[in-house]
């Protein structure tokens, strides 16, 4: 008879017992080789994360925190790129890094707008934080316009009002709040470098200093300054202000063609300033060619000029008319009592007086009158025409 062979009790339970240890044995492997690969992955993921902070810190851009401590004036240039703009606060240590500031320029498209100029910014800022201070409206300082027919200094209209002089309005753009105080340069600083500094030092032109030389000192830079925009930077000296003024402004003239226009018509640039603040102040801009063509007939003509405008220069006066006692006082500004032009332009001349000056129309008028209330004029070969033209505009109301 065949058979499988029969195991007794005893070894059944022993066989069984070391099938259970086996297994046992391998549910803690399985569990040890788990609890390893975890931790080679949190290992694995701290060097990960470890090595981007370390990148973070020692290979990403350098940047500051926070929106700085002291105040610094910067320039930015015409035509800065992002990268020349964050040089430049790099150089004033307004950023810690160029690659600060155009990373976080890239994220405020307004940067790309930002006009040269300067701008206050401060100290040791984020490179966020400088990008939002540039485009913030009270950023920038310095701004100083000039608008034709302004004076050095400020003139009084007839209802009294004040009407400010450039040197004022120098003054006035100069002005910024760096570390909470309120610094401005002077009118008085302005005037005394003006009238006392070396006319090279100043900035005057070459060919303009002989007659800058003979000029009252307070009225030495008078019609140099010529309308436009320009730029100040705030808590330079009053000398280095004006120096820079002058040279943005003689660089303009000459740039319009002064020199080689003088040149052309036999006059030399600095009279070709005083005619051109004569037309300014005398003349609406469409009669300009014609104002200096009177006041070129009377100089040829040997008459004085009796402008109005001269006789007030010196009274600081913004008006249209003189009194008899004005018109006798005498003086080199007095055009009803002296012949020829006044020593120094009387304001600032635009530049369509400027090629009034310089390209003047052609015609025989000997006078000329505000005769129509929009400011136009009416012009007269004779003094009988003249007369009729005051009358008319006596009668029009037109002063």
């Amino acid at each position: 008879m065949t058979g499988r062979a029969e195991v007794a009790p005893s070894r059944r339970e022993e066989l069984a017992a070391r099938r259970a240890q086996m297994k046992g044995r391998a549910r803690r492997r399985r569990r040890r080789l788990l609890a390893a690969a975890v931790a080679v992955l949190v290992l694995a993921a701290s060097v990960v994360g470890g090595g981007y902070l370390l990148y973070r810190e020692f290979d990403g851009p350098p940047d500051y925190t926070g929106d700085g401590g002291a105040t610094v004036v910067v320039q930015v240039e015409q035509g800065a790129t992002g990268a020349q703009i964050g040089s430049a606060l790099q150089r004033a240590d307004v950023v810690k890094s160029v690659e600060a500031f155009t990373a976080a320029a890239a994220d405020q498209p307004r940067v790309r707008s930002v006009q040269p100029g300067y701008y206050l910014m401060r100290r040791q800022m984020s490179g966020e934080a400088a990008a939002t201070r540039l485009t913030a409206p009270d950023s920038r300082v310095g701004q100083l316009e000039i608008r034709g027919g302004i004076q050095l200094d400020d003139t009084s209209n007839p209802d009294g009002s004040v009407v400010p002089g450039v040197l004022s309005l120098i003054s006035q753009a100069t002005c910024a709040d760096l570390d909470g105080q309120r610094r401005c340069v002077s009118t008085d600083e302005l005037r005394k470098a003006m009238s006392t500094a070396d006319l090279a030092d100043l900035g005057v032109p070459t060919w303009a200093r002989e007659d800058v030389a003979k000029a009252e000192p307070r009225r030495r830079l008078e019609g140099l300054l010529v309308p436009g925009r320009y730029d100040v930077e705030p808590g330079t000296p009053a000398l280095d202000v004006l120096r820079g003024l002058l040279t943005t402004s003689v660089t303009r003239l000459e740039s319009d063609g002064l020199l080689s226009g003088a040149r052309a018509i036999g006059y030399a640039p600095y009279k070709v300033l005083i005619v051109s603040s004569l037309v300014e102040k005398e003349g609406i801009t469409p009669d300009m060619p014609k104002v200096a063509r009177v006041l070129y007939n009377r100089l040829g003509a040997g008459q004085r000029l009796q402008l109005d405008s001269t006789v007030n220069y010196p009274l600081d006066l913004q008006a249209l008319r003189t009194n008899a006692g004005d018109r006798t006082k005498p003086g080199p500004y007095n055009s009803y009592a002296v012949a020829g032009l006044p020593p120094t332009p009387i304001a600032a001349a635009g530049k369509d007086a400027i090629e009034a000056a310089l390209a003047p129309a052609d015609g025989p008028w000997q006078y000329f009158v505000r005769c129509r209330t929009d400011g136009s004029s009416c012009f007269a070969e004779t003094l009988e025409q003249h007369n009729a033209n005051v009358a008319e505009a006596v009668k029009n109301g037109a002063f």
